[in-house]
């Protein structure tokens, strides 16, 4: 199926897994509706995605945390970026990497008003107009992480294993209609993510890919493009990938 001239709507689009999903679109033509907390950021994009051969390309200032905000930015989207053909739920996070018990609750609540309630605000904006116009394809970003609980990430593995239960239960429910659902579940990819996580700390963040070559946002754009250009009657339900090195959220390979 060709993107040519298609709208896709990715979340999180100013960097990472967001901003290589926006190039591989572009390179097909696509129209690309962009959000992102980082405006600054998210024009990059923007002007980058129009070089790489973008039909046109809309950025709008979001954050999904806010339920009112989705609602406005959604509904007062222009007339001809309003029919949205595939969302791309990529807007997350992790924050911390402590135990349970000594975890600070505000990197809890972050994690899931992003993760989970932010996926769940742009979906039920977004999906109603897919089943009314009777076409579209919602892919939601999970990870490995939902699959198998790891030590000190019970809350992060909470939220994407919420994920998976989600993308799961749309996919059910919009049985009968021609909306597709796939989770797109990566291993390690080496982005901002683990900055992110560590508040900041880039000593931190190298021991985390030490030893390690990790799969890179461009390769996970690539599972993502591939799983929206299927024949319409194919429904990639999820994709899993990890690199080499990587058996699954405890496994890993690391070269000394």
């Amino acid at each position: 199926m060709s993107l040519n001239g298609k709208i896709v709507f990715i979340t999180g689009a100013s960097s990472g897994i967001g901003a290589a999903t926006a190039m591989a679109c572009a390179a097909q033509g696509a129209r690309l509706l962009l959000a992102a907390r980082r405006i600054g950021r998210l024009a990059e994009v923007a002007s980058l995605a129009l070089e790489r051969g973008a039909a046109a390309v809309h950025s709008i200032q979001l954050d999904v945390r806010g339920r009112a905000a989705v609602q406005l930015a959604i509904g007062a989207l222009p007339p001809e970026w309003a029919e949205i053909d595939i969302l791309i739920n990529n807007a997350g996070l992790s924050r911390g990497l402590e135990k349970l018990y000594e975890g600070a609750i505000e990197d809890w609540e972050e994690m899931i008003d992003t993760n989970v309630k932010g996926l769940l605000y742009v979906s039920r904006a977004v999906v109603p107009g897919m089943v009314e116009r009777g076409r579209g394809h919602v892919v939601n970003l999970g990870s490995t992480a939902g699959e198998m609980t790891y030590p000190n990430a019970a809350v992060y593995c909470a939220t994407k294993a919420a994920e998976r239960a989600i993308n799961d239960g749309l996919r059910q429910d919009l049985l009968g209609t021609a909306v597709r659902v796939t989770t797109v579940d990566p291993g390690m990819v080496e982005t901002e993510f683990s900055i992110v996580r560590f508040h900041g700390d880039t000593e931190r963040t190298a021991n985390i890919y030490k030893g390690v070559t990790p799969l890179t946002p461009e390769d996970v754009a690539d599972a993502i493009l591939w799983a929206v250009t299927r024949p319409p009657h194919v429904n990639v339900a999820r994709v899993l990938l990890t690199p080499v090195q990587q058996a699954n959220s405890l496994l890993f390979h690391r070269e000394s």
